[in-house]
């Protein structure tokens, strides 16, 4: 049996929430990741004992993951990619003066999500990781297909704008090198774009560029507060009756998180986006996502901290990174003497039990630590707004540039911006660009690797059960609707 004393003692509690607090910083700064706030911290764990360093490094990832929703409620700058699905309900709650609400649900369904994403890890993730090992490149490439199908759902009013927007996306996945032939791609003798158009600085520009262009359209508002209406967080009790009554949208978008983070490669930022998605598809008003729904805060945000679990599924069973932050940590385990594989269960079992309660505890730490965050980057936030967008700017400069040290990410960022801002001015969605450009490789690799495999055999596509129920949920993705539509029409004329 686990000593839990072993992991709540002052040694290994103090690093582990100034970690967290570490995690947050990064976090919230929109170009930082949840893998660089993970790589950076490994290196202060090396002389550390192994429960004491997986603790910070598990506590950095999930505060990370978290912070991303700060500045995407009170800025529309997603601070992490696996917080940009966040962006379409959260910041219009801000608008309407309720950012407390959107951020409390944020802060208890992050760690709500996380606690089912780790208890699926310690119960199930056998039968998970074994499922996972089934997908091959044809599975990938139908569910990165249906993944962009999200774009359908995601836009307002008008499937085909979304559809063109995530088009536009897979586009530009397609500048730079050629990975099965090594030549360059739409690059134009620019160099600087052979290694592709990095998806973090066309979010950032997207997202928060855009909206300073937008503000500075409406120079009388620069004055005001750059957080509209109250920011007072609402009583516990108040956010839990809304989770409650969203209960099943939790379950749902955690266990979907799950599944999806215990996919190699697939990630929080994948999973949000399904999770939104399928939120969407299954609600009784779908009418009100995107625009300040409860819901749309509340899909996303329990998947993403739930595929950080769902991740651990296949990189503790097999010794498999399901994302980059999970690759990071099993360095960080090899380097501790660890080697993750079948055989920890049994050799190491109590450091595996070990590292179950690092993760569930981190959960419940996220919740105070997550509430300080949001004080402190409220307090910023009560400067005018063109103070502010003074500091968006800058932070998006150098969370551009910080990913590749390269200043032609800055450009991108800029350009980006630009045209968000006519996007938005034509009401084209800009969403589902940031996932086509996310999800396009995954598309084209899957594919071409997929045809080598089959010799150029369309059909090995289509002859599998997973594949088969995948092309049956993009199906139903698009046609549904408007099945249901004629369906009722015919059953019930007027």
């Amino acid at each position: 049996m686990f000593d839990v004393t072993q992991i709540l003692n002052l040694s290994v509690l103090v690093p582990w929430m100034l970690s967290m607090v570490f995690g947050l910083i990064i976090g919230a700064t929109p170009g930082l990741t949840a893998t660089m706030a993970v790589a950076l911290i490994v290196p202060v764990t090396y002389y550390m004992p192994p429960l004491a360093g997986l603790s910070m490094v598990l506590g950095v990832s999930a505060s990370a993951i978290f912070a991303g929703d700060i500045p995407a409620t009170y800025l529309r700058i997603p601070g992490t990619p696996a917080s940009a699905a966040a962006v379409l309900d959260s910041y219009e709650m801000t608008k309407r003066g309720n950012s407390g609400l959107a951020l409390s649900l944020d802060v208890y369904c992050s760690a709500i999500g996380g606690m089912i994403g780790v208890l699926c890890l310690i119960f199930i993730a056998p039968i998970l990781a074994r499922f996972a090992l089934r997908f091959t490149h044809f599975q990938y490439f139908w569910l990165a297909v249906f993944g962009l199908s999200m774009s359908a759902i995601l836009c307002q009013g008008n499937a085909l704008m979304g559809i063109l927007s995530a088009t536009l996306g897979v586009l530009l996945s397609t500048v730079g090198t050629d990975l099965t032939s090594g030549s360059y791609r739409f690059i134009y003798g620019i160099m600087d774009l052979a290694d592709g158009v990095s998806f973090i600085p066309v979010m950032i520009g997207m997202f928060g560029v855009s909206e300073v262009l937008k503000a500075v359209a409406q120079p009388e508002q620069l004055s005001a507060t750059a957080i509209p209406g109250s920011t007072k967080l609402p009583p516990a009790r108040e956010v839990f009756t809304v989770i409650w009554r969203h209960k099943l949208t939790v379950l749902r978008s955690a266990i979907m998180g799950t599944v999806v983070g215990a996919l190699p490669g697939a990630g929080a930022d994948i999973a949000s986006w399904v999770s939104y998605g399928a939120a969407k598809k299954l609600s009784k008003m779908p009418g009100q996502f995107g625009q300040g729904c409860e819901e749309g805060v509340i899909a996303p945000t329990s998947a993403n901290n739930a595929a950080v679990g769902g991740a651990w599924i296949p990189a503790l069973v097999f010794g498999i990174p399901g994302d980059s932050i999970t690759a990071i940590v099993l360095g960080a385990m090899i380097m501790y003497g660890l080697q993750p594989g079948p055989m920890i269960f049994q050799a190491r079992s109590e450091m595996v039990k070990g590292i179950f309660a690092i993760a569930f505890i981190s959960q419940i730490l996220l919740i105070p630590i997550g509430f300080i965050g949001i004080k402190l980057f409220r307090q910023i936030l009560r400067m005018p707004k063109n103070v502010v967008f003074v500091l968006v700017l800058l932070f998006s400069v150098v969370g551009s540039y910080s990913m590749r040290n390269n200043y032609w990410d800055v450009g991108i960022m800029l350009a980006a911006g630009i045209l968000g801002f006519f996007m938005d001015r034509l009401n084209v969605p800009q969403a589902p660009l940031i996932l086509g450009l996310i999800l396009g490789n995954m598309v084209e690799n899957n594919f071409r690797i997929g045809m080598l495999k089959s010799g150029g055999d369309y059909t090995w596509f289509v002859n599998d059960p997973i594949c088969a129920t995948l092309i049956v949920l993009i199906f139903m993705t698009f046609f549904s609707a408007p099945i249901y539509r004629l369906g009722k029409k015919l059953l019930i004329p007027n």
